[in-house]
């Protein structure tokens, strides 16, 4: 055990909200130096930015959690050349038997896992596995992910890759002592929008960017109270007990890469900023008139509707990023670039200007011929066809097993995982202390100085066929 994780079992500050899913902080935990909350000083055992692993020609495949999210991802990787479903696993066994039945008429006959909560561990210990993919609620990401990792597994988690700052390094740690990927499953790096503005930052149209935006507000709150239909066990709606950025991800992944974080620039801090819970206690109360389910949930504190935070970058740079999830509103994952020389924005619609006035209909497609990145140009159109939020997530699952066959490295890496999840614990932390500023740990160890930006390029992959 390291002096970081040792200092804190001595001081029980591990079970304080920051490194735990529990209450707010003492007014005090700030004083704290940096080095004792975040290990500051650590010096990687191995950089796993940029790291290749061997190639991989059949990725064989094992799935966990077939809920929300894991049967679409049963059917898109089914459908890339090169890859075995080898495993399904949930915790249901109708759910694992429907996931099998989906790929009846395929080359994938997968083995089931089922009817346990720790079903998961004797899937992860089969030795013809390569990749474990993880698609279940929140609180067994890391422990998945990291028994995964133990057993020489890659692994890619779907977001929030973690919850607390202390699974954050637990993640960082294990693959760097394994050597193996642990991919968050951020699948707005591969929108289309979002990567061309990318390639664009990448070839200096924005000048240097400066500031940059994004944002998940999505009106869930009957999602989250359908007790029949929505998240099972309402694991979901608890997470809402915590109050901060719940969900950072699909805004933070697009413009923390096009600010290089981790790769040339780094956060330095934060402060956050909640409004008062309008909707979801009140929401409980209504429901608990009718059922006494809803009794408990009636009595809890929920976070506020809209939670605003706001990072420096050690060079300087501005990121704002929001959630919102229960205020009735359209939909928006707002993403703004703004530069030196140009400026960017999507949601509701996709703007970008060089001067005071937005690009006309015919300068913005004589732009998006120029700058499509070559992912787009390979599989975009197969990807629109098979689905997934538009294709973004068939983009993101058919170049993760790219990249693994021919043995390079991953777009985004367990320092990506780690820094962009860590958004939750450290807004918690601000918001309790009256948006004080809070710093962010550096999970690099000091290599985002050093480290190169993603390649935006199949960089000598792009080999993968598409079954359709």
């Amino acid at each position: 055990m390291n002096k970081r994780r040792e200092f804190l079992k001595s001081t029980g500050l591990a079970g304080l909200g920051l490194f735990g899913a529990g209450s707010a902080l003492a007014d005090g935990f700030q004083q704290l130096p940096l080095e004792a909350k975040y290990g500051a000083s650590r010096v990687q055992s191995f950089n796993m930015c940029g790291f290749a692993a061997p190639k991989i020609e059949t990725v064989r495949i094992g799935v966990v959690g077939l809920g929300m999210r894991g049967p679409g991802a049963v059917d898109r990787l089914s459908k890339i050349e090169g890859v075995e479903i080898k495993a399904l696993c949930d915790l249901l066994p109708e759910r694992a038997e429907k996931a099998k039945k989906s790929l009846e008429g395929t080359i994938h006959k997968p083995e089931l896992y089922s009817g346990s909560a720790f079903a998961w561990k004797k899937m992860c210990e089969r030795p013809d596995l390569d990749l474990i993919y993880i698609a279940t609620p929140w609180e067994w990401h890391v422990p998945m992910a990291v028994f995964a990792m133990e057993t020489g597994k890659h692994t890619a988690v779907e977001v929030p890759a973690a919850r607390t700052l202390d699974e954050c390094w637990q993640l960082v740690e294990t693959s760097e002592r394994t050597k193996k990927h642990c991919m968050q499953l951020e699948n707005c790096c591969y929108d289309f929008f979002e990567i061309m503005t990318l390639k664009m930052a990448r070839e200096g149209f924005f000048g240097e960017v400066l500031h940059v935006e994004g944002a998940y507000i999505h009106d869930l709150l009957s999602l989250n109270f359908a007790k029949e239909k929505g998240y099972q066990g309402m694991w979901r709606l608890e997470e809402n007990f915590r109050n901060g950025n719940l969900y950072p991800t699909h805004g933070l992944g697009p413009i923390c890469q096009i600010l290089d974080i981790n790769r040339g620039d780094q956060m330095d801090y934060l402060t956050s900023v909640s409004s008062a819970d309008f909707q979801m206690k009140k929401k409980a109360q209504e429901l608990a008139e009718q059922d006494v389910f809803w009794n408990d949930y009636a009595t809890k504190n929920y976070r506020g509707n809209m939670n605003t935070t706001v990072v420096k970058t050690k060079k300087g740079k501005s990121i704002m990023i929001q959630h919102d999830v229960t205020s009735p509103r359209p939909y928006s994952r707002l993403h703004v670039v703004s530069g030196t020389e140009g400026y960017a924005q999507k949601y509701p619609d996709q703007k970008v200007s060089k001067g005071h006035n937005w690009m006309k209909e015919d300068e913005m497609m004589a732009l998006k011929e120029k700058y499509t990145p070559e992912i787009v140009q390979k599989v975009g159109e197969l990807a629109k066809q098979i689905g997934g939020h538009g294709g973004m997530d068939f983009m993101m699952d058919w170049r993760l097993i790219d990249c693994l066959r021919n043995g390079l490295p991953l777009d985004q890496d367990v320092y990506d995982a780690a820094l962009w999840s860590c958004i939750t614990p450290l807004s918690e932390w601000s918001v309790a202390n009256r948006s004080n500023s809070i710093d962010v740990p550096d999970f690099t160890g000091g290599n985002w100085k050093t480290n190169k930006p993603v390649d935006i390029t199949l960089n000598g992959g792009g080999t993968t066929k598409v079954r359709v």
